[in-house]
């Protein structure tokens, strides 16, 4: 699934889904709502966030900082990650959309977790 646009607020998903935080996964996405798992921007992006991305089959997974980098990832999260042998990066937002692209063209199974404000 592309991220067709980005704007402050709006992730605009390859088909015409528009959310505000968005999961994708190879060949799917929906809503990020925080509240599934109580997260907040600290202290951060939850294992249990990524969790649905691996069923899904993602090999690779991007979790994005936010618009100006306040979402944290904590330790945690990355080992919890990497001990199932996912690749993990971690980026500002924009930054973050173009390195997912980018792993989607080389043919990656790709996951990512966007926030799309702060």
């Amino acid at each position: 699934m592309k991220i067709e646009k980005l704007e402050w607020g709006k992730i605009e998903v390859e088909g015409g889904l528009v959310l505000r935080d968005a999961k994708l996964w190879p060949g799917g996405a929906r809503g990020w709502d925080w509240n599934e798992t109580g997260t907040r921007h600290v202290p951060g992006i939850q294992p249990e966030d990524a969790e649905e991305l691996l069923g899904h089959g993602a090999e690779v997974v991007v979790l994005t900082r936010g618009q100006q980098l306040v979402l944290q990832v904590p330790a945690e999260t990355i080992a919890w990650l990497e001990e199932r042998g996912v690749e993990v990066v971690v980026d500002e937002t924009r930054a973050a959309v173009e390195r997912y692209h980018a792993l989607l063209r080389e043919g990656r199974k790709v996951g990512g977790l966007f926030h799309s404000t702060c």
